[in-house]
């Protein structure tokens, strides 16, 4: 009996550890959940807004959320909204024709032969009936603003400052992980230590020395700009993304560290070289963070607006997307609408997009050894 009543003890014991094991997952995991939602829900009403009529949107509280349009009713060749007006009767569903101050008009569209129907009240504390619907035009904006010419822009950057800033970078870190340098240690802290220089000091200086002393970044060079067919203030974008960036080289370094030297000493044995070593040793055992790599380099190409505002100045036919959105608000017009506002900035969502196609990357675990785990 006593053995029957441990045994039991035992069970319930193991049976409340699960339990609490369950009631505690279930906890975090509702936390986490409310807590996405409160990050999720500003990029959630920027798109329905988007999505939007403007008069729905400057109706306040008094439309629904989701996107809309107010029921129109048609009678004797005119469109007339339909509202809920309350009566002694409860609330009914009327088109109002005539305003006043202190009455209306309307007409009960399930009967329109009964003529016109007076409504003491004022108008305006009425509200109007909805229907879903979806309305695009806040995205015809994009054509004013030539959007598509802005992402086309930044697409083409992209491009080339990932080759660029990829091939440095990779190059770098390998030397710093691989190579006896001479004082390489200090050379490896000096440039860890210029990730602690904000970009508002070096602004300044850069700018007088691309158009100052550099003089074949000034637009004016005719003779470069007939050869070669390209916006050469782009180059002050692009030029130093081909210097690598010290964040980068850090998290490469780190990376090739963890790789043992013996799989660089085996290859050697079978007459690789250095080059041959970094691209069938190195970098397929490295393409979680060379991925990673690529995508803050990805997300900061297309949010920058600051650099390429400066030197692009008016000529906005080559301003990157950020700066057309950011600054393009004379195209949209004087006051833009906000449907046309979320309908122009729901394109900076694209990083979120990516980062959700190409996560594996970033979840997959980092092979340090040839062998499998």
């Amino acid at each position: 009996m006593k053995l029957f009543k441990r045994r039991r003890n035992v069970g319930e014991s193991v049976l409340t550890l699960k339990m609490w094991r369950f009631t505690g997952a279930a906890i975090l995991n509702l936390i986490i959940l409310m807590l996405l939602t409160v990050y999720v829900l500003p990029l959630l009403y920027m798109g329905v807004t988007s999505l939007k009529e403007p008069d729905q949107v400057s109706a306040g509280l008094n439309a629904p959320l989701y996107p809309a349009a107010v029921v129109q009713v048609r009678y004797q060749g005119g469109e007339y909204p339909l509202m809920e007006v309350p009566t002694k009767d409860g609330i009914q569903q009327w088109a109002m024709i005539e305003t006043h101050r202190t009455y209306s008009e309307f007409i009960d569209p399930q009967d329109p032969d009964q003529g016109l129907i007076r409504w003491d009240g004022y108008w305006g504390s009425l509200k109007n009936v909805y229907t879903f619907q979806l309305t695009f035009d806040s995205f015809n904006s994009w054509k004013e603003a030539d959007v598509p010419l802005g992402m086309l822009n930044t697409l083409i950057v992209i491009v080339i400052t990932e080759v660029g800033v990829l091939a440095t970078s990779i190059a770098v870190a390998y030397g710093f992980s691989r190579f006896r340098i001479p004082g390489g240690k200090w050379l490896f802290f000096l440039l860890i230590a210029t990730i602690l220089i904000p970009d508002s000091i070096t602004l300044i200086p850069t700018y007088r020395t691309y158009y100052n002393l550099l003089h074949i970044w000034l637009p004016r060079q005719s003779f470069l700009q007939s050869s070669f067919p390209i916006p050469w203030n782009w180059l002050p974008l692009i030029a130093p993304h081909f210097f690598s960036s010290a964040i980068f080289v850090f998290l490469l370094r780190q990376n090739f560290l963890s790789i043992p030297r013996d799989l660089d000493e085996a290859a050697m044995l079978d007459g690789a070289g250095p080059l041959r070593i970094l691209i069938q040793i190195i970098l397929p055992q490295s393409i979680p963070v060379v991925a990673t790599v690529a995508m803050l380099h990805f997300f900061y190409i297309w949010n920058e607006f600051r650099i390429s505002g400066m030197y692009l100045g008016a000529n906005t036919n080559f301003w990157l997307l950020a700066a057309r959105v950011q600054n393009g608000q004379p195209m949209l017009g004087v006051n833009p609408e906000p449907s046309i506002q979320s309908g122009a900035l729901i394109l900076m969502i694209v990083p979120i997009l990516v980062l959700l196609a190409f996560q594996r990357f970033f979840m997959q675990d980092m092979a340090v050894t040839g062998l499998e785990k």
